[in-house]
């Protein structure tokens, strides 16, 4: 009796290695490997990312729950992942003079984001990764312009004084759109790693964490059952990645919605123990995230940026 059981285990580990495998090989091709940051084990946080973006996203009133205060989303000790400040940098990237998104609050959201994703387990760390490299290049690119402004001043061109996540062609989207755009950089046809290719991967990443914050909010359905976190990342895949992954890549991805942990772990990740406390807290960073969503759809469609290769 035990012989089929080692050879259903060790088959079923095979699968899983396989499956692993291919996922690793083909998200190889996205963009160059970045640093990875290991998180704790696979249930434990630390302690001491295709369908298509919606062209015509719904509206959301930016100052609705503006003024409700954060005593809801509580500090969280000992961990990495602080929605608290997840919701101070989303807010913070609101321009308040336009429709715009400041960059450097924005990929400090994502810091945040990134640290959500890689308490979920080893598994997620394979998105995680990816995600991590696109916001490094953004960063990157900043610099990078930085220095040839620099070096353009020095040579007595008329060139902006200062570039970079504060100020100059990297301190929003528009502006960032806009400069590459004026400098060629951006590709309507072939892919390119420029600083509009790579937020539209995090756009559509962000939809997708939204998505299935939102699931992990609701109730339970007519018969009392409750979606577990690896239906809800599934449901949220499908509508913002899955139709921008190959065959094979989403056929990966589901070996890691198979992995996530239960409900009650991600309820721990916001500070609290029961379904009828989440609920408040999910809703006020879902709605920060709308937001943020929102004004870069906007953003995006305006300059046909939506479909990039």
């Amino acid at each position: 009796m035990m012989v089929p059981l080692r050879r259903t285990l060790l088959l079923r580990y095979l699968l899983l290695s396989t499956a692993l495998a291919l996922l690793l090989f083909l998200t190889s091709f996205w963009l160059p490997q970045g640093e990875q940051r290991g998180c704790g084990s696979v249930w434990q946080p630390c302690l001491t990312y295709h369908i298509q973006t919606p062209l015509a996203p719904p509206i959301v009133d930016e100052r609705a729950e503006s003024d409700e205060a954060p005593p809801l989303v509580k500090d969280c000790p000992g961990q990495t992942f602080q929605a608290r400040e997840l919701l101070r940098f989303l807010r913070s990237s609101l321009a308040e003079d336009d429709e715009d998104v400041l960059l450097e609050p924005y990929l400090l959201s994502w810091d945040q984001l990134l640290n959500f994703m890689e308490s979920l387990g080893t598994m997620v760390s394979f998105f995680s990764q990816k995600v991590r490299e696109k916001t490094e290049l953004i960063r990157q690119l900043s610099l990078k312009r930085s220095s040839e402004s620099r070096s353009a001043g020095s040579s007595g061109l008329q060139t902006p004084a200062a570039f970079g996540l504060k100020t100059g062609a990297y301190r929003s989207v528009r502006s960032m759109v806009e400069a590459e755009l004026q400098a060629g950089t951006v590709s309507f046809s072939r892919r390119t790693d420029s600083g509009c290719r790579t937020l539209l991967r995090l756009h559509r990443s962000l939809l997708w964490l939204k998505l299935m914050l939102e699931g992990l909010s609701e109730g339970p359905d007519a018969e009392g059952r409750f979606k577990t976190p690896g239906e809800l990342s599934r449901d949220a895949y499908k509508v913002a990645l899955a139709p921008h992954h190959p065959w094979m890549l989403r056929q990966a991805a589901e070996i890691v919605f198979l992995a996530l942990p239960d409900r009650e772990y991600f309820l721990q990740l916001v500070c609290v123990q029961k379904q009828e406390e989440a609920t408040p807290v999910l809703r006020i960073i879902i709605h920060a995230l709308s937001v943020v969503h929102t004004r870069t759809q906007r953003l995006l469609a305006k300059y046909n940026m939506l479909e990039l290769p």
